[in-house]
């Protein structure tokens, strides 16, 4: 375990809060303001240029599994009065801590993430939304509709715990095609999440999505130091393949405390995706702290 993280060693941006929401999450968490950082070009929902500063490793995270604990009590009530923890308060928490960025997956069965929880961050959220769906006619629309900054296209499977793998792109070119031009369409990013494959990639790009998140899965599960050597020797190859292609490099899936010492290790990243180590972590140390120490553990990046 690692030692303990006090507030004191990292202050992340501040965004302004002015929703009800954000103010009941601090409160709740006996949280202090602190002063707002200094001024920068913002825009109108909240970004920052400090956000964008070449050689930053950005943090998007995943509230996933925060709706899956309230599920686990309130999946057939998920709007009573009772029903907690909150994704929302959540999310402004990981705000505070210094996140970049919100991801959130509004998948077909609706297991965790459900369409009023999208509804709701992205009217309350200050940084930006990433919205992971899977191509299909339903989830579209209702992307559409909430308009995320961003939308990440996964491959989502009804046994699946979790995502398993990466999208192929190239087998389901024709029907990307389509949800990439009318997200386009409505000023949304696309992104792509696949495997470290470079003809996937090279599909991405004649996609003319504007970026890709590497599934680094294999990378983090890997049980012997031969295997873990090939994945990250892929995951490098590919990341290079990407940027030379002038797509944003992203990269997520099982990335943890232990492991991002070895993600430090591919080049070209912009930002990573994570989720359920964050959760896991925040039981023994809290959630901004968990945030927190995460991002610690993302600095000095020289990808």
């Amino acid at each position: 375990m690692s030692p303990p993280f006090h507030a004191s060693d990292r202050a992340g941006p501040i965004a302004s809060r002015s929703g009800k929401i954000a103010a009941r999450a601090f409160g709740i968490a006996g949280f202090r303001r602190e002063a707002a950082p200094a001024s920068s070009a913002c825009s109108a929902r909240g970004f920052c240029s400090d956000f964008g500063e070449m050689g930053t490793l950005h943090l998007g995270v995943n509230i996933d599994h925060i709706a899956t604990l309230r599920q686990a009590r309130y999946a057939t009530m998920p709007d009573s009065k009772n029903a907690e923890p909150d994704p929302i308060a959540a999310a402004s928490i990981c705000e505070r801590a210094g996140a970049h960025g919100i991801t959130a997956h509004l998948r077909a069965d609706r297991r965790h993430i459900q369409d009023r929880d999208m509804e709701r961050l992205r009217a309350n959220i200050m940084t930006k939304l990433n919205f992971e769906m899977g191509n299909t006619p339903e989830i579209l629309d209702a992307a559409i509709r909430i308009r995320p900054d961003e939308v990440c296209l996964v491959p989502e499977k009804r046994a699946e715990v979790t995502t398993e793998g990466g999208l192929d792109a190239i087998a389901s070119r024709r029907d990307l095609l389509n949800t990439i031009e009318r997200l386009h369409a409505n000023g949304i990013r696309v992104s792509l999440f696949i495997d470290p494959d470079e003809k996937q990639i090279d599909c991405a790009t004649g996609l003319k999505v504007e970026m890709i998140e590497l599934h680094t899965g294999k990378l983090a599960n890997a049980f012997t130091e031969k295997v873990e050597a090939q994945e990250l020797d892929r995951l490098c190859q590919c990341a290079r393949h990407a940027h030379d292609s002038k797509l944003q490099v992203n990269a997520g899936h099982g990335i943890n405390y232990r492991n991002i010492a070895l993600i430090h290790r591919i080049p070209h990243l912009t930002e990573l995706n994570i989720g359920h180590a964050i959760v896991s972590r925040a039981i023994f140390v809290g959630w901004e702290n968990a945030v927190r120490e995460m991002l610690a553990r993302m600095e000095n990046y020289n990808g």
